[in-house]
């Protein structure tokens, strides 16, 4: 069934959340459009990660999230994984897997129980890994790559479930700058696809690039808005207590020092 874009691809209502007992988010409400990049960025310890872990079912909280007009807590495991794509910062997986079989990872959501891989899964993983230009080391083990190569092929199992909606927890980590480049240009194929992206991002310049950017500081959502806009770059700079001021070059928004 195609849901029309009117539908949010993730809504969160009143969501807080603790880490032990330390509270970490407080009464949290927003919603994320569909076929967009929305970046997730703010200052450490603002809950960033905290946050897209409850987008993605992985912590526990109070309140609710909905995924494409359904709530998240209602839908199964395996019709929440093959709706809802997860890169995790520092993901481990076993180092003799090769990058082949890390990303036949991503469609166990569409395999039955104990069957193999079918086709459609050897073609979505093929598509997965030449998309992060890791195909050339597929038969590698895991153990065997550099940290950025790693995180190409886990960005490819990611891909490779073929999901509606990408959460993305610091997916440029251990990337070199054309590499980066390579990630910000698949975002925006996908998004032209019609999927969503929801990243949390360290690079303020790069997280400018997305279609909206979701502000955090001390476990809220301080502000939500387009990354043209001047009331974002004034809350991006609010937010790192005027450390960065947001400035226009080559007909971009970029983040810079204020020195």
């Amino acid at each position: 069934m195609t849901l029309a874009l009117s539908v949010a691809a993730i809504r969160a209502r009143a969501i807080c959340a603790s880490l032990g007992h330390v509270p970490v988010l407080h009464d949290i409400s927003l919603t994320l459009p569909q076929a967009r990049w929305t970046s997730i960025v703010g200052p450490n310890g603002a809950g960033k990660s905290t946050l897209l872990k409850v987008l993605a079912h992985l912590t526990p909280h109070s309140g609710e999230v909905s995924l494409l007009g359904q709530p998240l807590s209602a839908l199964q495991g395996r019709e929440r994984a093959r709706a809802l794509s997860w890169l995790g910062q520092n993901e481990a997986s076993a180092d003799d897997l090769t990058a082949y079989d890390v990303a036949m990872l991503g469609r166990l959501p569409h395999q039955p129980w104990l069957a193999p891989p079918s086709p459609s899964d050897h073609a979505a993983v093929e598509r997965a890994l030449r998309s992060t230009q890791a195909w050339d080391w597929r038969g590698r083990a895991l153990g065997q790559l550099s940290g950025g190569e790693r995180q190409r092929v886990l960005l490819a199992r990611a891909l490779a479930v073929e999901a509606q909606v990408l959460l993305m927890d610091e997916p440029l980590a251990n990337l070199d700058p054309p590499h980066q480049v390579d990630w910000l240009l698949l975002v925006r194929e996908l998004v032209a696809s019609g999927k969503t992206v929801i990243s949390v991002l360290h690079e303020i310049s790069l997280a400018l690039l997305a279609d909206e950017l979701v502000v955090m500081a001390d476990g809220r959502v301080t502000h939500q808005g387009a990354c043209s806009d001047a009331a974002t770059h004034r809350a991006l700079e609010q937010v790192f207590d005027h450390r960065i001021r947001i400035e226009s070059c080559a007909g971009q928004w970029i983040s810079l020092p204020n020195l």
